[in-house]
């Protein structure tokens, strides 16, 4: 599926808790975290580009990944959000986390999802850069 089969939405709050109530595809989200990692579709070559990615993402995804269907996706994308911006999700939205019975992969990559672009948005605005 290419970056232009899906109109992104804009990184608001309100994006962010259609992401986390589960109200936007896996295929958006999913674009939304490749977009903001640099991942381009080219249409005319249809292949994407990675020129724009960080190294750690390029040498283990160059093409871009599944990660709302991949653990070790999820996992690195855990791993990359650094520790000041961990709490993001409870600071910046007040999000409660989910009780133990509401607990499922699924709502876990979600919420982490939305860590992550928390956690890109405040190293945007940290470092004066605009998002793409």
């Amino acid at each position: 599926m290419s970056s232009s089969d899906v109109q992104l939405p804009p990184l608001t709050e309100t994006t962010l808790w259609q992401i986390l109530n589960d109200e936007l595809e896996d295929a958006t989200v999913n674009q939304l975290l490749w977009h903001c990692l640099g991942y381009r579709y080219d249409a005319n070559t249809q292949t994407w580009q990675s020129d724009r990615v960080p190294p750690e993402w390029q040498q283990d995804y160059p093409q871009p990944p599944d990660f709302m269907g991949s653990r070790p996706a999820i996992v690195k994308l855990t791993r990359s959000i650094p520790p000041a911006h961990k709490q993001l999700l409870k600071e910046q939205l007040g999000f409660p986390g989910y009780e133990i019975k509401e607990l499922t992969p699924r709502r876990t990559r979600r919420a982490t999802a939305v860590n992550w672009l928390l956690s890109y948005l405040a190293t945007q605005a940290e470092t004066g850069a605009k998002h793409p």
